[in-house]
């Protein structure tokens, strides 16, 4: 199974760039279907013996040996309240970004499967902030929950917050008219939302948050309709890749298109290190790509940015 997987992950990353999302389906029980993005699975494979780990997070189960590697495994069931699974009748999906590699706990894997970004949607408000649903899609009829995998990850093992004080002496003052630098941040995740705009916000930098690429992309057409140029209003776009409705590729060609936004500084800000097709930056235009998720490498980027935009 794993062999097989490999293989038709890779075949499915070729798709980065065509605004389609490729997605790892899995159940925690008998009926709802799960589904993470592929580029962030190394393998699946029958839950091995797990080492104990004492102290750890409660959803941590203990340590699976692949391969000589100690890879933390996830109750993910747990975690999203579902009824515990039996080890040893269960697989782990192994997965790789935020520059960590971890093991979710799941019952079966179904399938994976090719879905355009145009057809996965926000989750619904009722959900709340405490969801670990990022999106949702239906295939054949069936319901698919997408599961914020940042968010599990900064419950269970935490993020770092804080921009180290040798940067903070480089935060922008105020211009004479009282305003501050302003970003853009696209990001479907909730939790890396508020991760930037801590960032920001230490930075004494002003952001406008929006949840995917589409939204973000109208929050710049908007801008540009008051006729004062785009460049002279935000200092630059941070924006994720993986986003429904419409991708941060899709969003980057798509401000390269557009002479009013054309010159406007691009960031991509992903949680996909290990895999990251760098080539595919520079093909879609974007200026600059920092992995998630440190607070110092994404406020170093963006005080290069700002520092050069008022010097210009």
């Amino acid at each position: 199974m794993s062999r097989d997987l490999l293989q038709t992950i890779a075949q499915r990353t070729q798709l980065a760039g065509h605004n389609r999302l490729a997605l790892l389906l899995f159940r925690l029980g008998e009926r709802q279907l799960f589904g993470i993005n592929v580029f962030k699975v190394q393998e699946v494979l029958r839950c091995p013996e797990l080492s104990w780990v004492p102290q750890a997070h409660p959803l941590i189960m203990g340590l699976a040996d692949i391969r000589g590697r100690h890879v933390p495994v996830i109750d993910l069931p747990k975690a999203l309240n579902h009824a515990p699974l039996a080890p040893e009748e269960s697989y782990v999906v192994v997965t790789e970004f935020n520059r960590t590699v971890q093991g979710f706990l799941v019952k079966s894997v179904d399938r994976i499967v090719n879905i355009s970004v145009e057809e996965i949607h926000p989750p619904p408000q009722v959900t709340g902030d405490k969801s670990y649903m990022t999106a949702m899609t239906r295939l054949n009829n069936e319901l698919i929950e997408i599961i914020d995998v940042e968010h599990v990850l900064a419950d269970v093992v935490g993020q770092p917050q804080h921009v180290s004080a040798a940067l903070l002496q480089y935060a922008p003052k105020p211009g004479a008219d009282g305003k501050r630098p302003h970003v853009l941040v696209a990001d479907d995740s909730r939790t890396a939302r508020n991760q930037i705009n801590d960032v920001l916000k230490q930075l004494g930098v002003e952001a406008t948050l929006v949840a995917d690429g589409r939204a973000a992309l109208n929050v710049l057409k908007s801008l540009a309709s008051t006729g004062e140029p785009v460049s002279n209003q935000i200092a630059m776009v941070i924006s994720d890749i993986e986003m429904p409705d419409m991708d941060g590729y899709t969003l980057t060609t798509e401000i390269r298109r557009d002479p009013k936004l054309a010159d406007l500084y691009v960031l991509l800000h992903t949680s996909l290190s290990g895999i990251f097709n760098n080539a595919m930056v520079a093909r879609v235009g974007a200026n600059a790509f920092v992995p998630k998720y440190s607070p110092d490498e994404l406020a170093k980027v963006v005080l290069e940015r700002i520092h050069a935009a008022a010097a210009a």
